[in-house]
């Protein structure tokens, strides 16, 4: 089985987030950058189906400027057979990210494509099933566990209260999220290998934008908390101000 996993560089959720000065963008001045922790879900599924099965091939694919390579080599590195690189402006909308990557795919050989379930940076959870609907076959997302025969998947999502059973037709897109996939750590061999790897690197002209950031903002400051007494005396005046003020009675 031929499996794309699509990627993303983001921020590393530690890391301190600053808006640019022209409140448009996030400043990546001394920001440290990860390979998506759900991508690495999406990851380890594609390695671990190819494993079980002992044949396929595992590509790993982004849509960034040249940093992005940084995230590929991470995906090499934890045991990626090739990587492909659509060099494009950074920051695009979740769309026009979606129409490069189905146009590089729907020239391509293959049987799976796999998403993180989301990027922690923006929390779209849109850009895989965006994929699937440009290219006209079924998705599923929020995967937590999925099984390959005869042509299908028979896949198991994520829903309020349970988990949803689903079958589908391949080729087909997964989006996954935190389930029976635990990411492996990269090995000393698989990182020495992967710097010695040649990532696929190729120029794309992004689609006009439909979408512009106009400003940015920080939350607002949180109140600071209030002492209403201790113990039952405290009690009344606690439903109170639950009652009255929050009003979440």
């Amino acid at each position: 089985m031929k499996s794309i996993v699509c990627v993303k560089r983001v921020p590393d959720t530690e890391t301190r987030i600053r808006i640019s000065g022209g409140e448009t963008a996030v400043e990546t001045t001394g920001v440290k950058y990860v390979l998506n922790p759900y991508d690495e879900f999406a990851l380890e599924a594609a390695l671990k189906q190819k494993e079980g099965a002992g044949e396929g091939q595992v590509t790993a694919m982004t849509v960034a400027g040249a940093e992005g390579a940084e995230a590929l080599r991470s995906a090499l590195a934890m045991g990626a057979d090739d990587a492909v690189l659509l060099r494009a402006q950074a920051g695009l909308e979740g769309l026009a990210v979606a129409k490069l990557l189905a146009e590089e795919i729907r020239g391509r050989s293959y049987d799976l494509l796999l998403f993180g379930m989301k990027a922690v940076d923006d929390d779209l959870q849109a850009v895989g099933p965006m994929v699937a609907e440009l290219l006209d076959i079924p998705a599923a997302t929020s995967v937590i566990e999925f099984d390959t025969a005869d042509g299908r998947i028979t896949a198991q999502r994520e829903i309020d209260g349970g988990v949803e059973v689903v079958e589908l037709k391949l080729p087909c897109v997964l989006t996954l999220t935190k389930g029976s996939y635990k990411p492996r750590s990269a090995s000393l061999k698989g990182i020495m290998a992967a710097k010695k790897k040649t990532i696929e690197d190729k120029a794309v002209e992004a689609p006009s934008a439909g979408v512009t950031v106009e400003k940015l903002s920080y939350p607002p400051e949180r109140a600071a908390g209030r002492i209403v007494g201790q113990g039952a005396d405290a009690v009344p005046e606690l439903l109170r101000l639950l009652r009255e003020e929050a009003k979440v009675l």
